[in-house]
């Protein structure tokens, strides 16, 4: 699920939220390394200190970690060819309910306008591919 990596201001943010039933420490493993990524997100990726590559279907994709708190939160930015930021981001945080315990994934991404319904799809494909891999279904 490769991002369009356009100018931020062709895009239109979108903000989800999954119930995801398990652990926010495991959950977070699989958001912030390159094997818990690989296993549900893209096909491969790779880290080198703060950069991330990642690779669906033969193409890459750069991202720069911006900001992780363990089992809360992780941004990545897109970055070009040039390392430069191209505006967009992807970040996932973890919510816990104070009173439930329920556990949820809010998920942070940018897609065309006309794109929203297509990347919402995606996106719950993608979540549901995470809950079977961490055996949360």
């Amino acid at each position: 699920m490769p991002p369009n990596l356009n100018r931020m201001s062709d895009k239109i943010k979108l903000d989800l939220e999954f119930p995801i039933h398990a652990s926010p420490s495991m959950i977070y493993q699989y958001l912030t390394t390159p094997s818990g990524l690989s296993a549900w997100f893209a096909d491969d990726v790779n880290s080198r200190g703060k950069l991330y590559t990642f690779i669906w279907d033969g193409s890459e994709e750069r991202a720069k970690l911006a900001a992780k708190k363990e089992n809360e939160r992780v941004k990545y930015k897109w970055i070009d060819e040039e390392d430069n930021e191209t505006g967009t981001f992807i970040e996932f945080r973890i919510s816990v309910d104070e009173l439930t315990k329920d556990v949820s994934l809010l998920v942070t991404d940018f897609c065309d306008d006309d794109e929203e319904e297509e990347t919402k799809m995606l996106w719950e494909n993608q979540i549901g591919e995470l809950k079977h891999v961490i055996g949360a279904v």
